[in-house]
């Protein structure tokens, strides 16, 4: 039997979740779901520019776990991009936290 999954640490929650090639209609289209705490991998290495441990740290995972998240999360967006599929965002294993909370150092309980 398999280790439960820990919750990843969120801070940034999207107000905007699903995008779509422009000028290809909804009934024809294919997808892809990219989980929250892909997103927020995503964000923290490639929009804030940290390195895998600060940004592992702040998700409240080892940094090989990150590294995965990260490598599926950016596996998905590409074959999505190349494919000209549709991305949603949605679901997961994590918990939001604010970015006051991180700095209070309130401990995680993933």
């Amino acid at each position: 039997m398999p280790r439960p999954r820990k919750c990843r640490r969120v801070t940034f929650s999207p107000e905007v979740r699903f995008f779509k090639p422009q000028g290809v209609p909804l009934s024809t289209l294919k997808g892809i779901t990219l989980p929250l705490e892909g997103l927020e991998a995503l964000r923290l290495a490639d929009a804030e520019s940290l390195d895998h441990e600060a940004a592992a740290v702040k998700m409240g995972i080892s940094r090989p776990t990150f590294s995965r998240v990260l490598s599926e999360a950016r596996s998905l967006v590409a074959r999505a991009l190349v494919n000209g599929w549709a991305i949603r965002i949605e679901g997961g294993n994590y918990l939001i936290e604010t970015e006051s909370e991180l700095e209070n150092n309130t401990p995680f309980q993933g």
